[in-house]
Protein backbone atom coordinates (compact mmCIF):
# COMPACT_ATOMS: atom_id res chain seq x y z
CA UNK A 1 0.00 0.00 0.00
CA UNK A 2 0.99 3.56 -0.41
CA UNK A 3 0.00 5.64 2.85
CA UNK A 4 0.34 9.36 3.05
CA UNK A 5 0.83 10.47 6.95
CA UNK A 6 -0.51 14.12 7.20
CA UNK A 7 2.27 15.83 9.74
CA UNK A 8 3.58 19.02 10.49
CA UNK A 9 6.58 17.68 11.89
CA UNK A 10 8.09 14.41 9.91
CA UNK A 11 10.30 14.12 13.38
CA UNK A 12 7.61 13.76 16.28
CA UNK A 13 7.73 10.81 18.15
CA UNK A 14 4.10 9.56 16.72
CA UNK A 15 4.93 10.12 13.19
CA UNK A 16 8.35 8.51 12.76
CA UNK A 17 6.69 5.52 14.75
CA UNK A 18 3.82 5.59 12.27
CA UNK A 19 6.56 5.64 9.36
CA UNK A 20 8.51 2.75 11.18
CA UNK A 21 5.97 0.48 11.38
CA UNK A 22 4.39 0.84 8.30
CA UNK A 23 7.97 0.61 6.16
CA UNK A 24 8.23 -2.49 8.36
CA UNK A 25 5.07 -4.21 7.39
CA UNK A 26 6.36 -3.37 3.41
CA UNK A 27 4.21 0.08 2.25
CA UNK A 28 5.34 2.85 1.26
CA UNK A 29 4.82 5.75 3.54
CA UNK A 30 5.45 9.55 2.77
CA UNK A 31 4.78 12.47 5.09
CA UNK A 32 3.00 15.51 4.26
CA UNK A 33 3.09 18.81 5.50
CA UNK A 34 -0.47 19.48 5.73
CA UNK A 35 -0.06 23.42 5.22
CA UNK A 36 1.73 22.56 1.90
CA UNK A 37 -1.03 20.61 0.79
CA UNK A 38 -2.96 22.60 -1.93
CA UNK A 39 -6.12 21.64 -3.69
CA UNK A 40 -7.92 21.74 -6.89
CA UNK A 41 -11.77 20.92 -5.95
CA UNK A 42 -13.45 19.78 -9.68
CA UNK A 43 -16.99 17.44 -9.89
CA UNK A 44 -15.06 14.80 -11.79
CA UNK A 45 -11.31 14.91 -11.09
CA UNK A 46 -10.10 16.59 -7.87
CA UNK A 47 -6.64 16.71 -7.36
CA UNK A 48 -4.39 17.43 -4.39
CA UNK A 49 -0.94 19.23 -5.16
CA UNK A 50 2.14 19.37 -2.71
CA UNK A 51 4.89 22.20 -3.40
CA UNK A 52 4.30 21.85 -7.18
CA UNK A 53 4.00 18.12 -7.51
CA UNK A 54 0.65 16.55 -8.00
CA UNK A 55 -0.11 13.85 -5.12
CA UNK A 56 -1.87 10.88 -6.78
CA UNK A 57 -1.92 6.64 -6.27
CA UNK A 58 -2.56 7.14 -2.35
CA UNK A 59 -4.42 3.86 -1.08
CA UNK A 60 -4.75 5.25 2.75
CA UNK A 61 -3.99 8.63 4.35
CA UNK A 62 -2.95 9.05 8.29
CA UNK A 63 -4.30 12.24 9.19
CA UNK A 64 -2.07 13.99 12.27
CA UNK A 65 -3.90 17.20 12.31
CA UNK A 66 -2.99 19.63 15.50
CA UNK A 67 -5.93 21.23 16.95
CA UNK A 68 -4.04 24.82 15.70
CA UNK A 69 -4.70 23.69 11.80
CA UNK A 70 -8.11 21.85 12.22
CA UNK A 71 -9.86 23.91 9.66
CA UNK A 72 -7.22 23.28 6.81
CA UNK A 73 -6.32 19.99 7.68
CA UNK A 74 -9.83 18.54 7.71
CA UNK A 75 -10.12 20.17 4.13
CA UNK A 76 -7.31 18.55 2.85
CA UNK A 77 -8.51 15.44 4.31
CA UNK A 78 -11.78 15.39 2.92
CA UNK A 79 -9.91 16.50 -0.32
CA UNK A 80 -8.14 12.93 0.18
CA UNK A 81 -11.70 11.30 0.73
CA UNK A 82 -12.74 12.58 -2.60
CA UNK A 83 -10.00 11.08 -4.39
CA UNK A 84 -11.09 7.66 -2.67
CA UNK A 85 -8.16 7.48 -0.72
CA UNK A 86 -9.03 5.65 2.79
CA UNK A 87 -8.26 7.93 6.13
CA UNK A 88 -7.71 6.28 9.22
CA UNK A 89 -10.25 8.81 10.57
CA UNK A 90 -12.85 10.48 8.55
CA UNK A 91 -12.30 14.27 8.26
CA UNK A 92 -16.12 14.92 10.07
CA UNK A 93 -15.32 12.82 12.67
CA UNK A 94 -12.53 14.89 13.45
CA UNK A 95 -14.25 17.78 13.20
CA UNK A 96 -17.09 16.43 15.43
CA UNK A 97 -14.46 15.24 18.57
CA UNK A 98 -12.59 18.93 18.17
CA UNK A 99 -15.59 20.63 19.36
CA UNK A 100 -15.67 20.13 22.88
CA UNK A 101 -19.25 21.31 23.49
CA UNK A 102 -20.83 19.37 20.19
CA UNK A 103 -18.70 15.86 21.49
CA UNK A 104 -20.10 16.45 24.92
CA UNK A 105 -23.78 17.07 23.74
CA UNK A 106 -23.33 14.03 21.37
CA UNK A 107 -22.23 11.21 24.15
CA UNK A 108 -24.98 12.64 26.20
CA UNK A 109 -27.21 12.05 23.66
CA UNK A 110 -26.28 8.45 23.99
CA UNK A 111 -25.98 8.19 27.66
CA UNK A 112 -22.33 8.17 27.75
CA UNK A 113 -21.36 8.91 31.36
CA UNK A 114 -20.50 12.66 31.51
CA UNK A 115 -19.13 15.00 34.15
CA UNK A 116 -22.33 18.03 34.27
CA UNK A 117 -21.45 20.13 31.92
CA UNK A 118 -23.32 23.76 31.72
CA UNK A 119 -22.46 26.27 28.94
CA UNK A 120 -24.23 30.15 28.88
CA UNK A 121 -23.83 33.35 26.23
CA UNK A 122 -24.81 36.43 28.96
CA UNK A 123 -22.97 36.94 32.06
CA UNK A 124 -26.18 37.30 33.82
CA UNK A 125 -26.43 33.56 34.16
CA UNK A 126 -23.29 32.83 35.37
CA UNK A 127 -24.76 32.23 39.02
CA UNK A 128 -27.16 29.68 37.72
CA UNK A 129 -25.22 28.25 35.15
CA UNK A 130 -22.22 27.47 38.43
CA UNK A 131 -25.08 26.22 40.53
CA UNK A 132 -26.17 23.78 37.73
CA UNK A 133 -22.92 22.18 37.94
CA UNK A 134 -22.81 21.44 41.62
CA UNK A 135 -21.17 25.41 42.46
CA UNK A 136 -17.47 25.62 43.28
CA UNK A 137 -14.80 24.00 42.56
CA UNK A 138 -15.50 23.55 39.11
CA UNK A 139 -13.61 23.41 36.04
CA UNK A 140 -13.74 25.97 33.49
CA UNK A 141 -12.74 25.02 30.22
CA UNK A 142 -12.04 26.71 26.81
CA UNK A 143 -13.79 24.71 23.87
CA UNK A 144 -10.42 25.76 21.29
CA UNK A 145 -8.42 24.37 24.20
CA UNK A 146 -6.21 21.43 23.77
CA UNK A 147 -3.43 19.36 25.64
CA UNK A 148 -4.86 21.02 29.13
CA UNK A 149 -4.01 25.17 28.12
CA UNK A 150 -7.27 26.86 28.22
CA UNK A 151 -8.39 24.96 31.46
CA UNK A 152 -8.70 26.48 34.88
CA UNK A 153 -10.20 25.23 38.14
CA UNK A 154 -12.07 27.81 40.33
CA UNK A 155 -12.01 26.13 43.76
CA UNK A 156 -14.53 29.50 45.20
CA UNK A 157 -17.39 30.35 43.81
CA UNK A 158 -16.35 34.27 43.82
CA UNK A 159 -13.16 32.84 41.79
CA UNK A 160 -15.52 30.41 39.37
CA UNK A 161 -17.86 33.99 38.54
CA UNK A 162 -14.28 36.11 37.93
CA UNK A 163 -13.30 34.00 35.88
CA UNK A 164 -16.19 33.03 33.34
CA UNK A 165 -16.73 36.88 33.70
CA UNK A 166 -13.14 37.48 32.47
CA UNK A 167 -13.83 35.08 29.63
CA UNK A 168 -17.17 35.84 28.38
CA UNK A 169 -15.53 39.52 28.46
CA UNK A 170 -13.04 38.24 25.56
CA UNK A 171 -15.95 36.61 23.75
CA UNK A 172 -14.64 33.43 24.46
CA UNK A 173 -16.17 30.18 24.07
CA UNK A 174 -16.30 28.04 27.12
CA UNK A 175 -18.03 25.46 28.89
CA UNK A 176 -18.47 25.13 33.13
CA UNK A 177 -18.08 21.49 34.31
CA UNK A 178 -18.31 20.00 37.88
CA UNK A 179 -14.76 18.94 39.28
CA UNK A 180 -14.31 15.36 39.78
CA UNK A 181 -12.90 15.56 43.52
CA UNK A 182 -12.67 11.95 43.84
CA UNK A 183 -10.53 11.44 40.77
CA UNK A 184 -7.65 13.19 42.54
CA UNK A 185 -6.11 14.68 40.18
CA UNK A 186 -5.67 11.69 37.90
CA UNK A 187 -7.40 10.55 34.64
CA UNK A 188 -7.55 7.23 32.25
CA UNK A 189 -6.10 7.20 28.68
CA UNK A 190 -7.54 4.48 26.73
CA UNK A 191 -6.22 3.89 23.34
CA UNK A 192 -8.33 2.59 21.03
CA UNK A 193 -8.13 0.63 17.91
CA UNK A 194 -10.69 -0.22 15.95
CA UNK A 195 -13.59 -1.75 18.41
CA UNK A 196 -11.21 -2.50 20.85
CA UNK A 197 -9.19 -1.13 23.91
CA UNK A 198 -5.71 -1.92 23.01
CA UNK A 199 -3.93 -0.18 25.91
CA UNK A 200 -4.84 1.84 29.00
CA UNK A 201 -2.49 4.07 31.13
CA UNK A 202 -3.47 6.13 34.55
CA UNK A 203 -2.05 10.11 34.24
CA UNK A 204 -1.51 11.74 37.10
CA UNK A 205 -1.15 15.40 37.61
CA UNK A 206 2.21 17.21 38.96
CA UNK A 207 2.02 18.32 42.49
CA UNK A 208 0.12 21.46 42.51
CA UNK A 209 -1.78 20.52 39.18
CA UNK A 210 -5.08 18.92 38.55
CA UNK A 211 -4.22 18.48 35.16
CA UNK A 212 -2.84 15.20 34.46
CA UNK A 213 -1.80 15.99 30.78
CA UNK A 214 1.96 14.61 30.10
CA UNK A 215 2.77 17.18 28.30
CA UNK A 216 2.08 19.42 31.78
CA UNK A 217 4.28 17.30 33.72
CA UNK A 218 1.80 14.02 34.65
CA UNK A 219 3.34 10.69 35.16
CA UNK A 220 1.97 7.80 33.63
CA UNK A 221 1.45 4.21 34.64
CA UNK A 222 0.17 1.42 34.17
CA UNK A 223 -3.85 0.57 34.93
CA UNK A 224 -6.41 -2.22 34.92
CA UNK A 225 -10.05 -0.97 33.48
CA UNK A 226 -13.05 -2.22 34.46
CA UNK A 227 -15.41 -4.06 31.68
CA UNK A 228 -17.43 -0.46 31.92
CA UNK A 229 -14.43 1.16 31.37
CA UNK A 230 -13.27 -0.48 28.61
CA UNK A 231 -17.31 -0.53 26.99
CA UNK A 232 -17.36 2.92 27.80
CA UNK A 233 -14.21 3.73 25.72
CA UNK A 234 -15.30 2.14 22.52
CA UNK A 235 -18.65 3.77 22.61
CA UNK A 236 -17.57 6.77 22.94
CA UNK A 237 -15.28 6.29 20.09
CA UNK A 238 -17.76 4.79 18.25
CA UNK A 239 -20.26 7.94 18.74
CA UNK A 240 -17.50 9.95 17.70
CA UNK A 241 -17.10 7.81 14.37
CA UNK A 242 -12.94 7.56 14.96
CA UNK A 243 -11.48 4.15 14.09
CA UNK A 244 -8.47 5.64 16.54
CA UNK A 245 -8.57 7.71 19.24
CA UNK A 246 -7.36 8.50 22.87
CA UNK A 247 -10.62 8.29 25.42
CA UNK A 248 -9.88 10.22 28.69
CA UNK A 249 -11.84 9.72 31.36
CA UNK A 250 -12.48 9.62 35.19
CA UNK A 251 -13.03 7.60 38.11
CA UNK A 252 -16.18 8.89 39.62
CA UNK A 253 -18.57 7.75 42.61
CA UNK A 254 -21.11 6.80 39.84
CA UNK A 255 -18.87 5.09 37.22
CA UNK A 256 -16.79 5.89 34.49
CA UNK A 257 -17.11 9.98 32.81
CA UNK A 258 -15.96 11.28 29.78
CA UNK A 259 -13.92 14.16 29.82
CA UNK A 260 -12.77 13.91 25.93
CA UNK A 261 -12.15 11.87 22.80
CA UNK A 262 -8.91 12.73 21.11
CA UNK A 263 -8.78 12.00 17.70
CA UNK A 264 -5.08 12.35 17.26
CA UNK A 265 -3.62 11.18 20.21
CA UNK A 266 0.34 10.56 21.09
CA UNK A 267 1.68 7.38 20.48
CA UNK A 268 5.58 8.15 23.25
CA UNK A 269 3.19 8.19 26.33
CA UNK A 270 0.97 5.21 25.64
CA UNK A 271 3.80 2.92 23.92
CA UNK A 272 6.31 3.56 26.44
CA UNK A 273 3.85 3.04 29.59
CA UNK A 274 2.60 -0.89 28.32
CA UNK A 275 5.45 -1.83 26.37
CA UNK A 276 3.48 -2.13 23.03
CA UNK A 277 3.58 -1.47 19.54
CA UNK A 278 0.72 0.59 19.34
CA UNK A 279 1.86 2.25 16.16
CA UNK A 280 1.52 -1.38 14.42
CA UNK A 281 -1.40 -2.01 15.71
CA UNK A 282 -2.84 1.07 13.68
CA UNK A 283 -1.22 -0.29 10.74
CA UNK A 284 -2.40 -3.40 10.82
CA UNK A 285 -6.22 -2.10 11.42
CA UNK A 286 -5.44 0.35 7.87
CA UNK A 287 -4.33 -3.41 6.28
CA UNK A 288 -7.49 -5.59 7.21
CA UNK A 289 -10.20 -2.10 6.73
CA UNK A 290 -8.46 -1.23 3.52
CA UNK A 291 -8.87 -5.22 2.02
CA UNK A 292 -12.45 -4.82 3.62
CA UNK A 293 -13.48 -1.63 1.36
CA UNK A 294 -11.59 -2.80 -1.78
CA UNK A 295 -12.94 -6.65 -1.78
CA UNK A 296 -16.60 -4.47 -1.61
CA UNK A 297 -17.98 -6.02 1.65
CA UNK A 298 -18.40 -2.97 3.42
CA UNK A 299 -21.30 -1.06 2.25
CA UNK A 300 -20.54 2.71 1.79
CA UNK A 301 -17.52 1.88 -0.35
CA UNK A 302 -17.93 2.37 -3.52
CA UNK A 303 -15.65 -0.34 -5.81
CA UNK A 304 -16.80 1.56 -9.02
CA UNK A 305 -13.95 4.41 -7.81
CA UNK A 306 -11.11 2.16 -6.95
CA UNK A 307 -7.74 2.42 -9.31
CA UNK A 308 -5.59 -0.76 -9.84
CA UNK A 309 -3.26 -1.28 -6.92
CA UNK A 310 -0.70 -3.98 -7.22
CA UNK A 311 -0.06 -5.08 -3.65
CA UNK A 312 2.80 -4.59 -1.65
Amino acid sequence: MKIAILSRNSKLYSTVRLVEAAEARGHEVRVLDVLRCYMNITSHNPSIHYRGEDLTGFDAVIPRIGASVTFYGTAVLRQFEMMNVFPLNESVAISRSRDKLRSVQLLARKGIGLPVTGFANNPDDIEDLISQVGGAPLVIKLLEGTQGIGVVLAETHNAAESVIQAFMGLKANIMVQEFIKEAEGSDIRCFVVGDKVVAAMRRQSAAGDFRSNLHRGGTASLIRLTPEERSTAVRAAKIMGLNVCGVDMLRSNHGPVIMEVNSSPGLRGIEQTSGKDIADLIIQFIEKRFETLATGKDKPFNPSRTRTRGKG
